[in-house]
């Protein structure tokens, strides 16, 4: 639901203060989207409200009156609601509004009163509202009819009282006509009295069985016998559900399957004969032939012999993040396990060029590092070119000659580095405008093992 929301803090204290203004202004056609939150503190702490009756008593411009409850929403931390009527909207102007909170325990507090402005909107601007009077507690309307009643009761007995001293004192002339007439009055007043205690007695009833009817009749906050049966029953088969252990929607071990058979312990096992779907095992010390580790677990996918993929992870305590992947295909067999980097693989481990046959370091020292397959080199080199400088650890090789064309530091120029198989580095030839200022030559280069 969308609301334009007023809110509103109310503290319970017996300082003195005046009216607060709001200004919170709805329109004649907010139907059912004005309302007004309110936050109750005593002393700057929140109010409670488990023990509650929360009433709004509103006042409006043309003399309507309406005494309503709030919808409390947080009685722990003092939060409540009311959303005014498409009645209430209709009688524009400004509204003054007051809190009454009634305790079970018979005791009562009043809040500070609050204002409030509703707007006539363009298309109401002909309305002219009807003042109206509305007490949705009809107890409480019961107890004022009552005791009006019984106010007119005292004041009948009053002036039968007083007929009764005037027939027991002698009067002169006149004083028999004066008390007729004051018997006259008397029963008037009485029976006007009577009669506008009975007709507002009457209207109150209408009202409250108009009041009592419609709530009987409000679908949204009573639901009928039917639909009581059939959330009963829609509760009881969920709770039926939860509790069947039965495999009631049918999983088959086609689906997932755990593997128990020791003979998948050997990577070299054939995968067609590993079953159709999502498999698993655990990989066992000693056990584990051909896998990347001797301890982990294996996840299989199968959809056939030709569509099949075997995915391992290495034991939590082995501190190894990495996976590792091969495939399986009816006529080839398995492929070799590939692994699939993590960010700390991509991360160089730097280690220092052995360098030989009277090369130096220049300004930044030669070292190497392997990331993803591929040679990473940096630094500088003061060398004579035509000699091997260094020699590669032997992790670092490549699998074949490889070359890069590398700068000439102190003029320009470039030259050729070698890298063989055995890991030995030279450089060869060179361009350059001034020879005599060459200072050393940049080894910023990466790769392919």
């Amino acid at each position: 639901m969308i609301y334009k929301q007023g809110g509103i803090s109310l503290d319970i204290n017996a300082r003195k203060s005046n009216a607060q203004s709001t200004n919170i202004q709805f329109f004649t056609q907010d139907t059912g989207s004005a309302k007004l939150s309110f936050s109750f503190t005593k002393d700057g702490v929140p109010l409670p409200l488990s023990a509650v009756d929360a009433k709004i008593v509103l006042l409006y411009a043309d003399d309507s009156f309406y005494k309503r409850s709030l919808t409390l929403t947080d009685k722990v931390n003092g939060k409540a609601e009311y959303v005014l009527s498409d009645e209430e909207l209709k009688h524009y102007g400004q509204v003054k509004a007051e809190i009454k909170l009634y305790y079970t325990n018979s005791q009562a507090l009043a809040t500070v009163f609050f204002t409030f402005h509703i707007e006539k909107t363009l298309e109401d601007q002909n309305i002219v509202p009807v003042a109206e009077y509305y007490i949705d507690d009809f107890e409480t309307l019961r107890a004022g009819i009552n005791k009006t009643v019984a106010e007119i009761s005292q004041t009948l007995d009053e002036i039968k009282a007083k007929f009764a001293e005037f027939e027991n004192i002698e009067t002169k002339d006149g004083a028999t006509e004066k008390a007729n007439k004051a018997e006259a009055n008397a029963k008037e007043y009485t029976d006007k009295a009577e009669a506008s205690a009975k007709e507002y007695t009457d209207k109150a009833a209408v009202s409250a069985k108009e009041y009592t009817d419609i709530h009987a009749k409000n679908t949204d906050i009573h639901i009928t016998a039917a639909e009581r049966d059939k959330w009963n029953e829609a509760e009881s088969r969920a709770k039926s559900h939860i509790n069947n252990q039965s495999n009631p929607h049918q999983v088959t071990t086609k689906q997932v399957t755990l593997i128990n058979d020791s003979a998948f312990q050997d990577a070299s096992y054939e995968g067609d004969n590993y079953p159709d779907g999502i498999s698993t095992f655990p990989l066992l010390a000693n056990e584990a032939t051909g896998y990347p580790s001797s301890y982990g677990g294996i996840l299989n996918v199968k959809s056939t012999q030709y569509r099949f993929a075997q995915v391992f992870f290495p034991a939590g305590n082995s501190k190894d993040p990495r996976i590792y992947i091969r495939h399986w295909y009816h006529s080839l067999g398995w492929t070799d396990f590939s692994m699939i980097p993590t960010s700390n693989d991509l991360k160089p481990a730097w280690t220092e060029v052995p360098l030989k046959n009277g090369a130096k370091h220049g300004a930044r020292k030669v070292m190497c590092a392997v990331v993803g397959g591929f040679l990473c080199l940096k630094g500088e080199i003061i060398t004579n070119r035509g000699v091997i400088f260094g020699t590669l650890p032997a992790s670092y090789r490549p699998d074949q000659l490889r070359s890069r064309l590398v700068p000439i530091f102190g003029t320009t120029g470039m030259t050729k580095l070698y890298i063989e198989t055995n890991g030995n580095m030279r450089l060869e030839g060179q361009i350059a405008d001034k020879s005599e200022n060459i200072t050393s030559y940049g080894l910023d280069e990466i790769i392919p093992l």
